[in-house]
């Protein structure tokens, strides 16, 4: 069987989380790696059963409590991050307060805490995204856009090693044959892509990285990744072209 480097990591997120609840179920204290896969976990199977974002939130928030993690555990997994695929796409889960369900006052589940991390950064790069497809497509936060939808359209090349510059967790949808104008900033961090559409799945900056990613995209049919993906010269041909 041929899977998908997000496939096999949801296998593996949910293998973990398997293993996190057998072990509850025996009467044994989770540790960090146990609660972070079940929560987790419990987000992804939510939103697979039609779970709205925020009900998906609220379950993951219930599963577990102080007694079932070991002493410290609810100290170190403060905030649970996981893409999840919802029924109007994927989106970025942030589950605040994972263990314990309190100490959040009246903030709603999943929200955004307050800070400089959450605020909708300065844009680096502008662009027109289109969206051919007759269903609405949602790309979320942190998602490496270059890989978003092959039904989106807009110049891959300028979107390779970018992300939305949107608050953290937040996501912007584009409705069927709607265009929408949006800003994106560098990937920071080590710049490292793993799982999304597999276009990349290794360090942004390798040698040759973005031009094997652009290939594979024009390959697989993704638009905007055609024949100008060789960089700005094969944009200007594009440009010329229309």
């Amino acid at each position: 069987m041929r899977l998908t480097p997000t496939e096999r990591d949801r296998l593996l997120l949910f293998s973990a989380a398997e293993l996190a609840r057998a072990r509850k179920a025996r009467g044994l204290r989770l540790n960090v790696p146990e609660a972070t896969a079940l929560i987790a976990d419990t987000v992804c199977e939510a939103a697979r059963d039609g779970a709205r974002l925020a009900e998906a939130i609220e379950r993951a928030r219930a599963v577990l409590g102080p007694a079932d993690v070991l002493p410290g555990v609810a100290d170190v997994v403060t905030e649970v991050h996981v893409e999840a695929v919802f029924d109007d796409g994927s989106r970025l889960a942030i589950v605040s307060d994972p263990i314990g369900g309190g100490g959040l006052g009246d903030e709603a589940p999943g929200a955004l805490l307050p800070g400089p991390e959450h605020a909708e950064p300065e844009a680096a790069v502008r662009l027109t995204v289109t969206n051919t497809a007759t269903v609405p497509v949602s790309v979320t936060s942190h998602f490496h856009f270059f890989e978003a939808n092959p039904r989106l359209d807009f110049p891959r090349a300028e979107a390779y090693g970018m992300r939305l510059a949107v608050p953290a967790g937040s996501s912007v949808r584009f409705g069927p044959g709607e265009s929408v104008e949006v800003g994106l900033v560098p990937i920071g961090g080590d710049r490292i892509a793993i799982g999304f559409a597999g276009l990349v799945d290794g360090p942004l900056d390798a040698p040759g990285a973005r031009e094997e990613a652009l290939h594979r995209a024009a390959a697989c049919g993704y638009l905007g990744a055609g024949s100008h993906a060789a960089g700005p010269q094969g944009a200007e041909s594009r440009g010329a072209d229309r």
